[in-house]
């Protein structure tokens, strides 16, 4: 589960971009209770979902031929001109230089040395998300990348995370926590890609909490989402399934064991 003290290399944001908002802001206030609250010309329009008025996620209207639908994640950093740098010495890019959001922060887009998409957050006056580890929240976080081994290294060389496995029937499963922190902050997996059939290419995928995850994959259905992974149980974690928005941006949902039962996806 994530941990709201947003220590550095953390998951503090999340956003999804799409080229019509309005007609997948109606898929998601459906699935989670989530108002859109629409940004300024100050924010380039930049919108925020919530819940009775606490931040769930971030949202922004993009043409078509700019990007595909998508999630990003983002990580604190204290400093991120700096991450910046680092990110480009471990063998990842920069997909956009740092920028100041008025007296919020400072972010920067980056992708790591598989390519895969991934932002930082320089906290300002905005720290981070309020909704975490409840029902419309971020509660976990993956990477699906090629090479596990590479990626612990790129992410440990920038973000100083430290990595741990566990055991399940058929395998095992490496997660990942923030240098300042304890396993106990683990905050996601790291997943060889060619171990799911149902993942074709490298990225991040974010994992929101609900109460009933078979209601939701029905409620997402019926409102023109695609589900990418039926509902499946797993001792310790509790029950999750992948999804698609109508706009094709990829998530996944977890409905957690009860308190005392619970490990990590």
């Amino acid at each position: 589960m994530l941990n709201a003290r947003f220590v550095t290399g953390a998951p503090v944001w999340v956003d999804m971009c799409a080229p019509d908002l309005a007609a997948v802001s109606g898929f998601y206030r459906d699935l989670f209770g989530w108002d859109l609250r629409q940004g300024g010309a100050d924010v380039g329009g930049y919108g925020q979902y919530g819940i009775s008025g606490r931040t769930a996620a971030g949202a922004m209207a993009i043409p078509a031929d700019e990007a595909l639908p998508s999630w990003t994640l983002y990580f604190r950093t204290p400093e991120a001109d700096a991450t910046v740098k680092a990110v480009e010495q471990a063998g990842g890019s920069s997909l956009f230089e740092a920028v100041d959001v008025l007296d919020l922060g400072r972010m920067a887009g980056l992708a790591d040395s598989a390519g895969v998409p991934f932002a930082v957050w320089q906290q300002g006056q905005l720290k981070g998300l309020d909704v975490l580890n409840e029902p419309g929240g971020l509660v976990w976080t993956e990477l699906y990348t090629p090479d596990v081994s590479a990626a612990l290294g790129f992410y440990g060389s920038v973000f100083g995370w430290q990595a741990t496995e566990t055991s399940f029937p058929g395998g095992t499963y490496t997660m990942v926590h923030p240098a300042d922190g304890t396993p106990d902050d683990m905050f996601g997996g790291v997943v060889p890609l060619d171990s799911d059939p149902s993942e074709t290419e490298a990225y991040w995928l974010p994992y929101f909490q609900v109460d009933d995850c078979d209601a939701a994959v029905a409620r997402a259905r019926e409102g023109g989402g695609t589900v990418r992974m039926e509902p499946l149980s797993m001792a310790g974690v509790g029950r999750f399934a992948k999804l698609a928005d109508p706009a094709g941006a990829r998530f996944a949902l977890l409905e957690p064991s009860p308190p005392g039962e619970q490990g990590a996806p």
